[in-house]
């Protein structure tokens, strides 16, 4: 039975409704979120055993991230309490030509407070299968990179399967160091990583390639790159992305094992209803079809990418989908037709 556990940051997301531009709202939308909640989330939808670890303060909005963690059925029961702040920040959606922007408030919140020895990892990792963390949280703070470099570790000594994704923000890394200074050792105990091989190169100190991923040629040999300065590296995907607009994108999947390279059908959705999360919702995906799909790795990049193409026709940071809509739509032609 896998027990996966993921490490990282719940905030508040505040958007103005219908679409309307910031300078329009007199109203927000609430939801909470994060990158390594919303892979716990998608986890616990499809079945599995997941617990999130995070920090959170003590008042009444932390307590409605809280209640968020709950309704997904993902556990909590080694969430620090502690620190002043739950971290924020503000989406206005895009449309057609017109691109999305995020501006952060997350300064000091309780995750980028945590100190290196807060969180017993023995204790979090007993009985854990997977530990999943992402490039986010190593970008709030050094003791947030800290920390997260003890769980890696940690997982690492006790043999867990240890993913990653990079999630480069490049509003967010404001401390004085660069991902160059950070990513490598953390990067040096994945064995899945989900990101482009340039942003792979980006954060390990390298000159980016450009890459042409359309040739399985070209594409085996940049993601050989990658696997070249990672010896534990197992496992290297990524969305193939071709955005036409805001609301028209064109989806599909990359998986790289062993020298091998799987692809998941390329996928139109329009309109978007929404496209945060829809990476994580990709790695969740992942997640979940390599550990029940390991002896069929199309199937498992074919059920992450359809996994990431249904999220963008939900509204919010999770991905709501159960295990079954996503078989559906992978087993089917894409048309969406009405379940009667």
């Amino acid at each position: 039975m896998q027990k996966i556990i993921t490490f990282g940051e719940i905030l508040g997301r505040f958007s103005p409704p219908n679409n309307l531009r910031f300078s329009q709202a007199t109203s927000f939308e609430v939801i909470y979120g994060g990158g390594e909640f919303n892979v716990a989330a998608s986890l616990s939808n499809y079945g599995l055993d997941v617990e999130f670890v995070t920090a959170l303060p003590q008042n009444a909005i932390a307590e409605c991230a809280m209640r968020t963690i709950k309704s997904f059925g993902v556990g909590y029961k080694h969430i620090l309490r502690q620190g002043k702040r739950l971290g924020l920040y503000f989406l206005e959606n895009g449309a057609s030509g017109r691109n999305s922007t995020v501006v952060y408030d997350r300064d000091d919140s309780s995750i980028s407070q945590v100190q290196p020895g807060d969180i017993n990892w023995d204790e979090v990792l007993d009985g854990a299968t997977w530990f999943h963390w992402s490039g986010i949280t190593p970008a709030l703070s050094p003791n947030a990179a800290e920390v997260c470099l003890e769980g890696v570790r940690a997982a690492a000594a006790k043999g867990l399967t240890i993913s990653t994704d990079l999630n480069y923000r490049k509003k967010l890394w404001k401390y004085g160091k660069e991902p160059k200074d950070v990513m490598p050792e953390l990067l040096s105990y994945s064995n899945v990583i989900l990101g482009d091989v340039d942003t792979a190169l980006f954060m390990l100190g390298k000159d980016k390639l450009d890459p042409d991923y359309t040739t399985d040629v070209e594409a085996k040999e940049v993601f050989d790159k990658v696997f070249e300065l990672l010896p534990n590296l197992k496992t290297l995907a990524m969305t193939y992305r071709n955005s036409v607009n805001a609301s028209h994108q064109i989806i599909g999947g990359l998986l790289y094992n062993e020298g091998k390279m799987y692809r998941a059908r390329l996928n139109e959705v329009t309109p978007v209803v929404d496209r945060v999360g829809t990476g994580d919702a990709f790695m969740g995906g992942l997640i979940y079809g390599l550990c029940e799909y390991a002896d069929n790795l199309k199937k498992a990049v074919a059920f992450a990418t359809g996994a990431c193409v249904i999220k963008h026709t939900i509204f919010g940071d999770v991905n709501r989908a159960s295990k079954q809509e996503v078989l559906n739509f992978i087993e089917s032609d894409g048309s969406a037709k009405v379940d009667r």
